[in-house]
């Protein structure tokens, strides 16, 4: 982060040679302006694209307004300037004075009734009158945590929800002594119905043309008469209370009774009861909804950041340890408020306010550097907190990252004025922030302090927004009480009861279809942390071989152990490692096991199997390692040696299969062999007279724009295909798009054939399990086949051997039999592995002795269908609904059958769909790293890449393009491509056309062609032929990115490691080869990016 003495440095200098600079504004459309450019239900993401691509300040025309949006600290400095401008009640907010009227959040500047009400109520939200709120609030958070802690750990909270019942009824108890009750509802409160139709019907009103408004309320048309009747709800409610408290008068000093009592020290009036009731709606709405949301966003970013969890944590516990949470230790908990500053820096639930010159002072000038821009008398201008807060001059090029370290204490006084307004400015400001921030920080320690948290699924923020936002009603999470906490007992130590003591430690989790571990078998447990779904079909599959060995497996994601890793029991952990770093569902234990000592894990007796790639040679295997070495330092008893296998040799389940023996006989010597537990046998009924379909999987329907071909005709077949995104779907420029795909037509037919049966074929699953589909159900197996198995995956050793067994018991010639067996032992690496011989390559290699191999094992012996991911080749910027992808399609002769090809799935798959057509997709972030940067004016780009790898550097290429023309000045940008010859250029016209407006600079290098490219065949070498200029670049604060082959990423690793110990040497500091290798990791993920693909 800049310091404020650097930055000072140089405004100074700037500033004396400003100028007046004309407001960009994004082109609009007769009458309607800039309307389409904001997204009806969501414009916080269109705000955001806007000032990426027009920079710290732009103008919209959206029905007959022209808001100016500002974006960086500098100007919003000068706008919080108290003396030249003042509050500005406009859009939205000016629609919310419908149901509030002049109540402190909406009151004009100078309207009476606000400065009587801000009077009045100013002693009742001081710091001594928030302190004896504190016992109520207490009483709220109890009631919430009572009821996750009944609803145990497979209980699924809809986060927002609860959050949102939660802060709704700490507001009534503590600012009119009113109980809503919300946690014994299974509904929330109605008045929340009202006020989210009403804030969301606001934001609505205001972007429609006053002509729209006043027709629709002549008609009284259905958003209007829902509009109007909300508000008569929600005023309603406010009057209740009010008739209510008159009737029974109390003495208790809330907020109500100040509003009814008090009276202005300056005027000597009262509120009326207009203005109670408009202010009771006020604090209602804003008590509750910014707080709700603040805690949603703290609990996403803090399972999203596994080591901010775990610090938070650790201080809580330190700090209040089992005791009951007082007000004494609200003041010292400065992690969790770091946390808090955070979370409202990245994600602030009002996320924005409107600034006006003040009467009087006509047109005012505000300047940013050597800029200057004028602000019109009575126009407005709005402070754009999520921009203004990710503005990098600041908070540096990680601003998008969630790091509470810059929020504690003494970083936090070291940022700019005006840096982090969350809660607006001066006299307007949030009269409610000490209210809020102790509900917040007494909610959060008291969950922190009593469960552990895991996601439901992974989930991807995304924003639902009215007049704030917080994150969609999808973001679930599961609540597992920590060790040592009873639900029976958590009231009564909540309030200062003994903690009960237990000696043994919970059960970490049950199976989720009974709410009960199984009778069926001994217990053992299988955790495993997979990004990709690798490893956590090795531990199904595990679970379900258990059975024969007489054990029931529970099946949990790695999270889920965290300080309760199970005792007596087999353990075994299957984790992947990803450029060293855990799997997203790992990420909670490894940093919650990191930080334990001595002998925590004594009694528990495990196993490790690692899943890695060896391309990635210095975090080969490295979390998986570390696991395993962890467990047995901490006590832990290990059963048999870590096993591992190998992304880079496509043959992680043989390897598996390899290393499952070792791991039962090790369990049957520790624990005796038990009994098989009777599986049940996979069955099914086969019928030819009728079909269905049945598909799963975290995706979403996009729909297809575009497939062309942008390889020449007698090349290898390399395309661009276009989706239009799902309605909440949104990217970053570099991120991935997964696509669940469908086996080729082609090779499903090979099955149908070689078992004689038509295309309308239907099964019934009778009993057993199989992936997806139910027990009982009935589906058509030309749908199964298609989209459920993995059809081409080389086939097991286990499964090899399997059909040995089964031509052996058959009347086939021995002659296969021998075969089948050699195949299966000594020549699986080389006859089946190496060329990636699939199952279904052996039915067809041994037509006649495996005719009758069942169909049922057939199926039961695949991998389910898992989905691809590509890097996005689009600009969100450019495109945030559109998004394309840049593939070459797999297509081989196959090595026994010269009648047959080899089909890649997923790109075969791709190149079949049509404009149209749908596809079933999700998108995925890439490494954090793996964007372009925030500062595109001082951070110059170099991008490396070979062949297809151009795929995310197009879309860095066409957000270059789309900022110049946007106005904005960019650093430095150059891409190095590689490709065979000239020819084989992918997107050679839009490349030039964007390097001719000067987005980039494009370095080609022909590996058939090298007399065109300076004589280098490779990028790496045309990178060290000009590597004085990659020097100033990097100097100069240049990030890398490189994207190919893995055989790429090794090459200009080299190269750079090169470049850097000559440029040492030549400035006189010579560097051995261990400091050349630390160097690079320095510099690895943070200005060096990778995606490297085999």
């Amino acid at each position: 982060m800049t310091t404020s003495s650097e930055s000072t440095g140089l405004l100074d200098e700037a500033t004396s040679k400003t100028h007046i600079t004309q407001i960009p504004s994004p082109p609009g459309l007769p009458v309607i302006g800039n309307l389409l450019d904001i997204s009806g239900d969501t414009p916080v993401y269109d705000f955001a694209r806007l000032s990426k691509q027009y920079g710290e300040i732009y103008r919209l025309r959206i029905a007959g307004r022209e808001p100016i949006f500002v974006n960086s600290v500098a100007l919003t400095d000068e706008l919080c300037d108290e003396s030249r401008f003042s509050k500005k009640v406009g859009g939205a907010l000016d629609e919310i004075r419908n149901g509030v009227h002049d109540g402190l959040f909406t009151a004009y500047t100078g309207e009476d009734n606000w400065g009587i009400a801000h009077r009045v109520l100013m002693p009742a939200f001081g710091p001594f009158a928030i302190t004896h709120m504190f016992d109520e609030m207490k009483d709220i958070v109890s009631q919430m945590v009572l009821k996750w802690a009944r609803d145990g750990p497979q209980a699924e909270i809809a986060v927002t929800d609860d959050f949102t019942r939660l802060t709704l009824d700490s507001i009534a108890l503590c600012a009119m002594d009113t109980r809503f009750n919300s946690f014994y509802h299974e509904k929330l409160h109605p008045f929340v119905d009202a006020m989210v139709g009403f804030l969301s019907e606001s934001g609505h009103r205001a972007r429609r043309p006053k002509a729209q408004k006043a027709l629709m309320q002549m008609l009284n048309t259905g958003s209007h008469y829902h509009f109007e009747q909300d508000i008569k709800y929600m005023q309603s409610v406010a009057m209740e209370c009010v008739e209510k408290r008159r009737k029974q008068p109390s003495d208790k000093k809330d907020l109500l009774n100040a509003m009814l009592n008090g009276v202005d020290p300056r005027t000597g009036k009262k509120m009326n009861d207009q203005s109670i009731c408009d202010n009771m709606i006020t604090f209602l709405i804003a008590g509750h909804e910014t707080t709700s949301g603040m805690l949603s966003f703290l609990f996403y970013y803090l399972l999203k950041s596994p080591k901010a969890y775990q610090a938070a944590q650790e201080e809580v516990d330190r700090v209040v340890g089992k005791s009951p949470i007082t007000i004494d230790h609200m003041a010292k908990l400065p992690y969790l408020t770091a946390c808090l500053r955070e979370t409202l820096r990245l994600s602030p639930t009002a996320p924005g306010f409107g600034i006006t010159p003040k009467d009087g002072k006509g047109d005012v000038n505000v300047k940013s550097g050597n800029k200057e821009y004028t602000i019109p008398a009575g126009g407005i201008a709005v402070v754009s907190l999520p921009q203004v807060h990710r503005d990098p001059l600041v908070y540096g090029n990680d601003a998008e990252e969630f790091r509470p370290e810059r929020m504690l204490e003494e970083e936090f006084k070291k940022l700019p004025a005006n840096a982090w307004k969350p809660f607006g400015n001066g006299m307007r400001a949030c009269i409610g922030r000490p209210f809020a921030w102790q509900e917040a920080l007494l909610a959060t320690a008291t969950l922190l302090q009593n469960f552990n948290f895991t996601f439901v699924q992974n989930y991807d923020l995304k924003i639902k927004q009215t007049l704030t936002i917080k994150p969609t009603a999808d973001f679930k999470m599961h609540a597992t009480l920590r060790p040592g906490i009873d639900p029976v007992h958590l009231e009564h130590t909540m309030f200062g009861g003994v903690t009960p003591v237990h000696n043994a430690q919970p059960a970490i989790g049950v199976h989720p279809d009974n709410g009960e571990v199984k009778a069926k078998g001994r217990p053992m447990t299988i955790l495993y942390g997979s990004n990709t779904g690798t490893c956590q079909a090795l531990a199904q599959g595990l679970a379900s071989d258990a059975a024969s060995h007489g054990y029931s497996a529970e099946v949990l994601a790695l999270d889920a152990a965290a300080e309760r890793v199970p005792r007596n029991q087999p353990v075994v952990v299957i984790t992947a490692s990803f450029e060293g770093e855990p799997p997203d569902n790992a990420a909670r234990f490894i940093e919650w096991m990191r930080h334990q000592s001595g002998s925590p894990f004594k009694g528990v007796k495990y196993s490790v199997f690692g899943c890695g790639h060896s391309d990635w040679s210095k975090t080969f295997h490295a979390i998986p390692t570390e696991v395993d070495r962890a467990f047995a330092s901490l006590g832990a008893e290990r059963l048999v040696d870590m096993g591992s296998a190998d992304a880079a040799k496509n043959q992680i389940n043989g390897e598996f299969e390899a290393w499952e023996p070792g791991l039962w006989s090790a369990i049957g010597d520790e624990y005796g062999e038990e009994h098989a537990v009777q599986a049940e046998e996979f069955e099914i009924e086969v019928k030819t007279e009728a079909r269905s379909v049945g598909l799963r999987q975290n995706v979403k329907q996009a729909k297809v724009i575009k497939n062309e071909r942008i390889s020449r005709e007698d090349a290898e077949d390399e395309r661009h295909l276009e989706l239009e995104l799902p309605e909440g779907m949104e990217y970053r420029t570099g991120d991935y798009l997964a696509i669940l795909p469908l086996n080729p037509y082609p090779t499903v037919a090979r099955v149908l054939k070689h078992y004689s049966l038509p295309r309308d074929t239907l099964i019934s699953v009778k009993s057993g399990r199989f992936p997806g589909i139910p027990t009982g159900s009935t589906i058509s197996l030309h749908d199964l086949l298609s989209g459920y198995v993995e059809l081409s995956q080389p086939c097991t050793r286990k499964t090899v051997e399997a059909l040995a067994k089964h031509v052996s018991s058959s009347s086939s010639t021995s002659d296969d039999a021998a075969s089948l067996h050699d195949l299966a032992t000594t020549s699986y690496e080389s006859q089946i592995m190496t060329p990636r011989i699939s199952l279904l390559d052996l039915l067809e290699r041994y037509p006649n002795s495996l005719k009758t191999f069942p169909l049922a094992t057939f199926l039961q012996s695949l991998p389910a269908m898992r989905i691809r991911s590509y890097s996005i080749s689009s600009s969100s910027l450019a495109s945030p609904r559109t998004i394309s992808l840049t593939i070459s399609v797999l297509t081989a002769p196959s090595v026994w059958n010269t009648s047959t090809r080899f089909l890649g799935v997923a790109s075969n798959y791709i190149a079949s769909l049509e404009a149209g057509d749908t596809a079933q997709v999700a998108t995925r972030p890439s490494h954090q790293a793996f964007h372009p940067p925030t500062d595109v004016e001082n951070t110059p780009v170099l991008m490396l890449c070979a062949g297809t790898g151009i795929a995310p550097f197009f879309g860095f290429c066409a957000e270059r393009a789309h900022l110049l023309k946007s106005g904005r000045t960019l650093a430095k940008g150059v891409l190095y491509f590689g490709v065979r010859r000239e020819v084989d250029v992918l997107y050679a016209e839009k490349l030039r056309e964007w390097q001719d407006i000067g987005a980039i600079e494009v370095r080609y290098v022909f590996s058939r062609e090298a007399q065109k490219t300076k004589g280098c065949k490779y990028v790496q070498e045309r990178m060290w032929e000009e590597r004085e200029e990659l020097v100033e670049m990097f100097d100069a604060g240049a990030k890398v990115f490189v994207c190919g082959s893995s055989k790429l990423g090794e090459g200009v690793k080299e190269v750079v490691e090169r470049v850097y110990a000559e440029t040492a040497e030549k400035r006189g500091k010579i560097k051995t080869k261990e400091e050349v290798r630390e160097w690079f990791e320095g510099i690895r993920n943070e200005r060096y990016a990778v995606d490297v693909f085999t």
